[in-house]
């Protein structure tokens, strides 16, 4: 059975999908992007900035799901220029405090409203 989460606090998804769904103990958050949820303002006055955005929108939607980033067993980041990783890399580290999860990064030619950075994360509940 699957559970399907959602919250105000993270953007509306852009297309048929939801912005998490539960099963099996474990909680798959769809790729966020750096858009406000307040505004739908895509954030673009820096990498830095565009990757917090991103991380506060996957914890909008963990924190809706019960859960915090110590919950992350995986991630996946998607980079427009991967000249950008150590950045992203600085602010996506700042929200976990050890226990780092699995990840892959992966420059990719473009992401959805033309932004630069996409993360997505698996979480698993105890």
């Amino acid at each position: 059975m699957k559970k399907i989460i959602n919250t105000t606090n993270a953007p509306a998804p852009i297309g048929p999908y939801n912005q998490a769904v539960e099963t099996g103990g474990l909680l798959f958050v769809s790729g966020q992007i750096p858009s406000n949820p307040a505004t739908g303002e895509i954030i673009i006055s820096g990498i830095k900035d565009e990757a917090k955005q991103v991380m506060d929108n996957i914890g909008a939607i963990l924190s809706e799901a019960g859960l915090s980033f110590a919950a992350v067993v995986k991630s996946t980041i998607f980079l427009t220029d991967m000249g950008t990783f150590a950045q992203v890399n600085e602010v996506y580290g700042s929200y976990f405090t050890g226990d780092f999860p699995a990840r892959e990064t992966v420059q990719v030619a473009a992401l959805p409203k033309n932004v630069n950075v996409e993360i997505s994360v698996i979480a698993a509940k105890s």
